[in-house]
């Protein structure tokens, strides 16, 4: 049984309760989590706060920076072990867990190394007078951690918060948590002072809830759906909470005539199937220039015949998706789209040894969607691509940004004008030519427009986020 981890310390709910977890791959239960409740979250805030005026915001920024680099340390040694967690925990095939822990790790060296670059400035003014500006920590911060990716997003969320002199209270998924809990106790492990870093698990509609409204907390930082981003964002308002929202998005993938499709076609296999296809940030839309539509989409649907499908311990291209509730999700978007007669181009295989009580899902490639069809409009959040054609730049415009969201895009042309003309007249909050991912970029400002969220999470760009600026000018005469 996981407890949960607070002033490092592991520490049962108030409430008594616990929560089964669930292997993907087989559909059993294999461990309990703690059920927490407002009490809970009550105790972290409160773990957290002492350890702010007590003892974090007395360190050095080089201090803090050297914390986090024992953590990214301690991370890297244990990175096999906290990717057989992942794998069970979340469905992840055994490479994949295991680029999410190195990945996790090259967070906290990241923001170790960034805890004292962040500087303010000197503003010229009037005679007389010296003006400045102070970047400080909000205080104690609130991360609803998603359960797609987890170790990653704690690395760019709490990495950057705590690099920036904040404390964190953590709220995971309660479909993954199990690595955060661990990568807690090696914080403790390296050196981070007890309420530095506290995790509470539970249920979104107590723990998550409670997390919000705690008057305790400074700043909140959420990734996760439109709708819950919504009710973040009122609640948080109603004590002027400032909040970060990551909400997703329906990404376009524009492939233009000229593009190389030895490059393009495993840019967009990869983009849509990692992590199944639940990832905010997935090539769920394939728009193609008419000219090459057809012999693209028959070399793509080779690529996706071939894909395989089973157990995250077969280490394949694709594992299961986290629960049974997503599996449906999947299953009634299909069902749409055979119902609107929206033809499929191919499907991949799952495999034999497959148990029939894993939550498994062929990737699926569909062409001539209409663009208003939901199936191009909702995350599907599964290993699902939308193909359909455009006639020139401007259809492929008016095409990529006929959706609600505007998280990232992906733009292949061999034309350098048309890469900047792209790039610009797409609405997203990154846009990738001639690749997708950039090979994860912890260096590179993440975030969305439109229903996708605002603000900016990893790089340097978060430091700000997670910090208010402070004005202070001196008359002397």
């Amino acid at each position: 049984m996981q407890l949960n981890y607070i002033a490092n310390t592991s520490v049962p709910s108030s409430s008594g309760k616990t929560i089964p977890v669930i292997d993907p791959s087989d559909g059993q239960v294999f461990d309990e989590i703690q059920r927490g409740n407002a009490y809970d979250i009550d105790v972290a805030v409160g773990s957290a706060r002492g350890c702010l005026d007590r003892v974090w915001s007395r360190l050095s920024a080089a201090e803090r920076g050297r914390l986090l680099m024992r953590l990214s340390a301690k991370v890297t040694e244990h990175a096999e072990e906290l990717a057989l967690i992942e794998q069970r925990d979340c469905g992840k095939p055994t490479q994949q867990a295991r680029a999410d822990a190195l990945a996790l790790a090259r967070y906290f060296e990241f923001y170790a190394g960034a805890c004292d670059k962040l500087h303010g400035e000197t503003i010229p003014y009037l005679d007389g007078y010296s003006v400045m500006t102070w970047r400080e920590p909000h205080g104690v911060t609130g991360h609803v951690i998603p359960w797609n990716y987890p170790m990653q997003i704690f690395g760019r969320s709490v990495g950057g918060a705590l690099a920036a002199g904040n404390v964190c209270v953590v709220k995971p998924s309660e479909d993954a948590c199990l690595s955060l809990i661990r990568v807690a106790q090696l914080a403790a492990e390296a050196g981070f002072p007890a309420g530095a870093i506290n995790i509470v698990t539970g249920y979104g509609h107590e723990v998550g809830d409670a997390l919000a409204r705690h008057p305790g907390i400074d700043h909140i930082s959420f990734t996760g759906s439109p709708s819950i981003g919504t009710l973040i964002q009122q609640v948080a308002a109603e004590r002027h909470c400032p909040v970060t929202l990551e909400l997703g998005g329906k990404s376009p993938q524009i492939v233009f005539a000229d593009a190389d499709p030895d490059t393009v076609i495993p840019a967009i296999v990869n983009a849509i199937v990692q992590n199944a296809g639940q990832t905010c940030s997935a090539g769920s839309r394939l728009l193609v220039q008419q000219a090459i539509y057809e012999p693209l989409l028959e070399q793509l649907g080779q690529a996706f015949e071939a894909l395989r499908v089973g157990p995250a311990a077969m280490d394949l291209d694709v594992g299961p998706l986290i629960r049974q509730s997503q599996q449906q999700r999947v299953w009634d978007f299909l069902s749409d789209a055979q119902v609107a007669g929206i033809p499929m181009v191919a499907q991949g295989q799952i495999v034999d040894e497959a148990p029939e009580t894993g939550f498994y899902q062929a990737p699926t490639l569909l062409r001539d969607v209409p663009v208003m069809h939901r199936l191009a409009q909702e995350e599907v959040f599964g290993p699902v691509l939308c193909a359909m054609p455009f006639t020139d730049e401007d259809h492929a415009v008016e095409l990529a940004n006929a959706t609600r969201f505007g998280l990232v895009a992906g733009v292949w042309t061999a034309d350098g004008a048309r890469q900047f003309r792209m790039a610009k007249r797409v609405k997203s909050g990154q846009v990738f030519i001639n690749n997708y991912g950039a090979g994860g970029g912890v260096e590179l400002p993440f975030g969305g427009v439109k229903s996708s969220g605002y603000g900016r999470e990893k790089g340097f760009e978060a430091l700000h986020g997670f910090t208010t600026l402070k004005t202070v000018a001196i008359r002397h005469g």
